[in-house]
């Protein structure tokens, strides 16, 4: 606890716009979902760093990762935004609009594997830098499958609560959700299509970079 309050004094730039969203969320018994905001700066900066222009976000929640990384794209970015609670991104919403990114956001409520999956029978392939998956776990492979696909050559795809509150580690735990995430790590390390890191960042931050076809492995 007091380096993670360390890490938070001497490194994330926090502001009053931040502060209230996370503060809104923490009177919903879901709160748990919301990323850190160490990891929401640390998210931003991955956007600079690349250059991102069009980014997909799979779960949305309140829309404290959407904030961070809206902002920290050009004027003329563009986010999808796919989640299917209205009432999580009606918050989400208020606070895009608040800040003055609104109009970089695409708010999509549907199956996020039907939007997915329309944007490839769309020809929106290789047309993404950046996609961050952040929602119900038994379905992540399917969402990595879908970003990887959309995702350009050297664009990353952020996937998180990859370590599971160390679940994943813990061999007498075998729901689901853990098994899920068990599968895909195991799959990721073993992925030659992409360059990959997983991070001890809050709950587990993996980042995967998709390789160019002709690159050294």
């Amino acid at each position: 606890m007091a380096i993670h309050d360390y890490v938070f004094e001497h490194s994330v730039r926090d502001d009053e716009l931040l502060r209230a969203l996370r503060e809104e969320t923490a009177g919903d018994e879901m709160a748990r979902m919301q990323i850190a905001p160490e990891q929401g700066q640390f998210m931003a900066l991955l956007v600079k760093l690349i250059g991102a222009r069009r980014i997909l976000e799979i779960g949305t929640f309140t829309g404290y990762s959407s904030l961070c990384m809206a902002r920290a794209l050009p004027e003329d970015g563009e986010m999808i935004c796919c989640d299917l609670d209205p009432t999580w991104t009606g918050m989400a919403q208020r606070y895009w609009q608040q800040a003055g990114v609104d109009h970089k956001i695409k708010l999509v409520l549907a199956p996020a594997l039907d939007t997915l999956n329309a944007l490839q029978e769309s020809g929106q392939q290789d047309a993404f830098d950046l996609a961050f998956i952040d929602a119900d776990k038994e379905n992540y492979d399917l969402y990595y499958e879908a970003c990887l696909s959309l995702i350009r050559p050297s664009g990353l795809i952020l996937l998180d609560n990859m370590l599971w509150s160390g679940r994943v580690a813990d061999t007498s735990v075998n729901d689901a959700d853990t098994r899920a995430l068990r599968a895909l790590n195991m799959k990721l390390k073993n992925d030659q299509r992409i360059d990959l890191s997983l991070l001890t960042l809050a709950d587990g931050l993996t980042i995967a970079r998709k390789r160019q076809t002709d690159e050294n492995q």
